[in-house]
């Protein structure tokens, strides 16, 4: 238990990091200066400001400097973080597969947030991805595969993009489906994008009824695609239990 208890502390402390990337990517400004600050007073935060979960448990989620409130966002995005990087090494064991788990859940958390707040998939983090998961594909020896899993999540996304004319999804949604296809291979990457949509058709069902967003809103497909990365990821059997039961059913 040593490997996950250690991706966990490390976890939150570089989903800390994510919050600065969340917040500023999607503005353009730079993520190493200035240094972390209070975005309503500006004043530098200290240190024992910036301890990861504590900080905002100790300051009550304010500010100590001017009292503003501090979303519950920034640890959430900690606590996934720590989570996420904890299973990959429980699920994984300290090896390369662990490793390229954590980078790409740190990368589906950044993407879903932005997401969120921007309706946009920003090619910084798609780029990034692709290249993180095209040197692990040729690293583990399943660089086919990876780029089988890439072609289909660009066809896929592709041709709903073309079809719709960019209604149904943005052109960042097609980039996200192709990197995510080098991490998850072929047919993995399938199956990920048929449980994405039955996500957000499940997801989006209670937003509507509750009308928080009216038919015509555009609804940020990113997310799904997020959760159901994650869940291939660390699930697969999820996924290819249903096709492994069909094939053996009716292959022969």
């Amino acid at each position: 238990m040593i490997a996950p208890t250690l991706g966990a502390l490390f976890g939150a402390a570089f989903g800390s990091f994510l919050n600065v990337v969340i917040y500023r990517l999607p503005r353009g400004e730079s993520l190493v200066f200035p240094a972390s600050h209070c975005p309503s007073c500006g004043h530098t935060l200290g240190p024992l400001d910036n301890v990861p979960l504590v900080s905002w448990v100790m300051l009550r989620g304010r500010c100590r400097y001017c009292g503003a409130a501090i979303a519950a966002r920034y640890p959430l995005v900690e606590t996934l973080t720590a989570c996420l990087f904890a299973l990959s090494f429980l699920e994984f064991g300290p090896t390369l597969t662990a490793f390229g788990a954590c980078a790409l859940g740190a990368l589906l958390i950044v993407i879903a947030f932005i997401d969120l707040d921007h309706l946009l998939v920003l090619d910084g983090t798609t780029i990034s991805g692709a290249l993180i998961g095209l040197a692990l594909a040729i690293a583990t020896h399943r660089l086919v595969p990876a780029l089988e899993g890439a072609l289909a999540g660009a066809v896929i996304f592709g041709a709903i993009y073309l079809l719709t004319r960019g209604a149904g999804m943005g052109l960042g949604d097609v980039k996200l489906a192709a990197m995510l296809g080098l991490f998850l291979g072929f047919p993995l990457m399938l199956w990920t994008a048929a449980a994405a949509f039955i996500i957000g058709a499940l997801l989006a069902i209670p937003v509507l009824v509750a009308r928080r967003r009216g038919r015509r809103d555009a609804l940020p497909f990113g997310p799904f695609l997020v959760i159901a990365a994650i869940l291939a990821t660390f699930v697969p059997a999820l996924f290819a239990g249903p096709y492994d039961a069909y094939h053996a059913l009716f292959g022969n």
